[in-house]
């Protein structure tokens, strides 16, 4: 077995865990979550930005609650992906009016100028640094130019670090704000508009900080 090949099947039986992990939290997740006015404001500020009817690339959909639906009310074109399949049968019965995909957003077909906006919530913060970098510079080519990418991601300094989550055990990576704005920038984004606020998770002991961020592909 090659050296490659066995970080092919590492990488896979990685992103199984992941997904498995997201399957047994399920319909939970969004009870776990219910305050997520910070998402909202941040989604809201996107469609402002878009034209009438824009594709929209959710990458790392979940329950289809609040991105996708929110999207989808206000007119867009929205294409759900998620590596769960517990997940996206939940965004298929709350968001019946997307377009579904199941896989890994880093293997999404890369069609240069597919969308008008991606909407990254807390996804990208399940990859390591290296993939997160990957993913940024998909977003980037698979957008219009001038096209416009919401993200959100938790504030800390860690990188592909295993915790326990809603009964399972997940890995998940952070960033200082000011490093996060750097990645966005490095990966050839404008950032347009931050916000910044600390939430306390149900059955968390600490608060966690939310960074969210409205960009512009420029390049």
């Amino acid at each position: 077995m090659t050296e490659g090949s066995r970080s092919d099947s590492a990488w896979t039986e990685r992103q199984a865990a992941q997904a498995g992990g997201f399957d047994a939290i399920g319909a939970r997740y969004d009870e776990a979550f219910p305050h997520k006015e910070g998402q909202l404001a941040c989604i809201d500020r996107l469609l402002a930005a878009l034209p009438p009817g824009a594709r929209v690339l959710d990458a790392g959909a979940g329950t289809g609650l609040p991105t996708a639906r929110r999207l989808v009310d206000a007119g867009c074109a929205v294409t759900c992906v998620d590596f769960s399949p517990t997940m996206l049968e939940l965004a298929r019965a709350n968001v019946p009016g997307a377009t579904f995909i199941l896989g890994d957003l880093l293997e999404l077909p890369d069609h240069p100028g597919q969308y008008e906006a991606v909407a990254a919530f807390f996804s990208l913060l399940m990859l390591p640094r290296k993939q997160i970098d990957a993913a940024l510079r998909l977003f980037h080519r698979l957008l219009t130019p001038g096209g416009r990418l919401a993200l959100a991601m938790v504030e800390a300094d860690v990188d592909d670090m295993p915790i326990p989550f809603l009964g399972n055990w997940l890995r998940v990576t952070g960033y200082s704000r000011e490093a996060c704005r750097g990645v966005l920038e490095q990966a050839g984004f404008e950032v347009e508009w931050e916000d910044v606020l600390t939430y306390v998770p149900e059955q968390a002991a600490m608060p966690e900080v939310q960074l969210f961020a409205l960009c512009r592909r420029v390049g």
